[in-house]
C-alpha cells in the first residue's frame, strides 16, 4: 500500500508547492515528467496487480496458440495484435503492459497538460484512474488514455473529425469507447444542425463498425445476467461532484465556449448514467460507461484553484478530497485485496 501512497504524496506535494511557491502556471515541468515516468513504470511493470490479472494472462497465453488474423477476431483487435506481437518476440506479459502504460500515460498527461493547474489535475486522477482504472482494466485503461489525448486535441482545435480519429484508436482496445463521442461532436462552434447530422453520422459508423456484431454478447454477459459492481454508486458519485462543482460556479471556472459546451455535455452523460443505474438490472454495464465520463473530475475539479481568488485553500481541498478517495478505495472497497500488495514483475 505505501507505493500507492507516495505516488499520492508525489502529486500532492507537487500540486501544493506551485500554489506557494511560482503558481500553477510556472510549475516545475521537468518534475511533472518525471512523475509521468513513474506512473508508466508503476504500471507497466506491476506484477499480479488488479483483479484482472489472470484474465489478461489468459489472453496474453492465448496468443501464443494462434495467429494474428485469428486473435484479432476476437475484439479488441489492437490489444489483441499487441499480445501476439510481444508472444512473438519471446517477451513475457510486461512488456504488453508497459506498451500500455506509455499510452495511456501519454494521454493523461497531454490532457493534464491543457489544464491550468496540471500537477492538480494528475492528482486528481491518481486515486481511481491512475490505480484502478490503468492497473485494474488495461484495455479499458489504454482506451480512456487514447480519448483523453482526443480530448486535449480537441480542446486545442475543436475539430469533432479529428477527434472521431482518436475514438476510433481507443475502439481498438476496447470497443465501448465509441460511446464518447456524441458527447464531444455535439460541442462544437459549427451549425447545430450540421453539428447534429454529423455526429449521428459518425457515432452509427462507429457503433455498427464496433459494436454491432458483438451487441448481443453485451447484453448477455452484463444485462441478463445482472452483472453488477459493488462500487458503481459510488464511481459515479465521484462524477456527480463534479457535475455539481460545474453548475454551481459555472463561468467561475473560466472554460472557453466550446469547452464549456464539451463539460456541458459530460455533465449531462453523467446525469444519464445515473437514470441508467436506476433502469438496467445490471450496474457493471453502466459502470463501465461511467469511465469515459471521468475526464470531467479532472477538467472540472482541477479549476477549482482558479475559481476562488485565494488558490491554496482550493488546492487543499482537491489534496484532501484525493486523499479521501484513495485512502475509502484501498482499505474498503470489495476488490482493493488485488492491488496489496504492489509488486513489480520479476524481470
Amino acid at each position: 500500500m505505501l507505493v500507492y501512497w507516495l505516488l499520492f504524496a508525489y502529486f500532492a506535494a507537487g500540486a501544493l508547492f506551485a500554489q506557494i511557491s511560482r503558481g500553477p502556471e510556472t510549475a516545475p515541468r521537468p518534475m511533472l515528467a518525471i512523475g509521468a515516468m513513474i506512473v508508466a513504470v508503476l504500471i507497466g511493470f506491476r506484477y499480479q496487480v488488479g483483479a484482472d490479472w489472470l484474465t489478461y494472462k489468459f489472453i496474453f497465453q492465448r496468443a501464443a496458440r494462434s495467429d494474428l488474423l485469428e486473435v484479432m477476431r476476437l475484439g479488441d483487435p489492437a490489444y489483441q495484435a499487441l499480445n501476439w506481437l510481444v508472444q512473438q518476440s519471446g517477451t513475457e506479459i510486461w512488456l504488453v503492459n508497459a506498451v500500455c502504460a506509455v499510452i495511456f500515460v501519454w494521454g493523461l498527461f497531454r490532457f493534464c497538460m491543457v489544464q491550468p493547474v496540471p500537477w492538480a489535475a494528475v492528482l486528481l486522477a491518481v486515486p481511481y484512474s491512475v490505480i484502478v482504472l490503468a492497473m485494474g482494466y488495461t484495455r479499458q485503461g489504454v482506451a480512456v488514455g487514447i480519448l483523453m489525448a482526443g480530448l486535449a486535441s480537441f480542446v486545442r482545435s475543436g475539430s469533432p473529425m479529428r477527434f472521431a480519429a482518436y475514438v476510433f484508436a481507443a475502439a481498438l482496445f476496447h470497443r465501448s469507447a465509441v460511446v464518447a463521442f456524441p458527447l464531444v461532436a455535439l460541442a462544437t462552434n459549427r451549425n447545430r444542425a450540421i453539428n447534429l447530422l454529423l455526429a449521428i453520422a459518425v457515432s452509427i459508423m462507429l457503433y455498427d463498425f464496433f459494436l454491432g456484431d458483438a451487441l448481443d454478447d453485451y447484453i448477455q454477459d452484463y444485462i441478463r445476467t445482472r452483472y453488477s459492481s459493488q462500487g458503481a454508486v459510488i464511481r459515479l458519485a465521484m462524477n456527480m461532484v463534479a457535475v455539481a462543482v460545474f453548475w454551481l460556479l459555472g463561468r467561475r471556472l473560466r472554460f472557453g465556449e466550446v469547452e464549456y459546451r464539451l463539460w456541458r455535455n459530460f455533465c449531462v452523460g453523467s446525469i444519464l448514467l445515473v437514470g441508467l443505474l436506476v433502469v438496467l438490472p445490471s450496474s457493471t454495464a453502466v459502470d463501465r460507461m461511467s469511465l469515459y465520463v471521468i475526464p470531467l473530475q479532472i477538467a472540472v475539479l482541477g479549476r477549482l484553484p482558479i475559481a476562488f481568488p485565494s488558490r491554496l485553500p482550493a488546492t487543499t481541498a482537491i489534496v484532501v478530497y484525493c486523499f479521501a478517495v484513495q485512502f475509502v478505495w484501498l482499505n474498503f472497497a470489495q476488490h482493493s485485496k488485488y492491488w496489496v500488495p504492489y509488486q513489480l514483475f520479476p524481470l
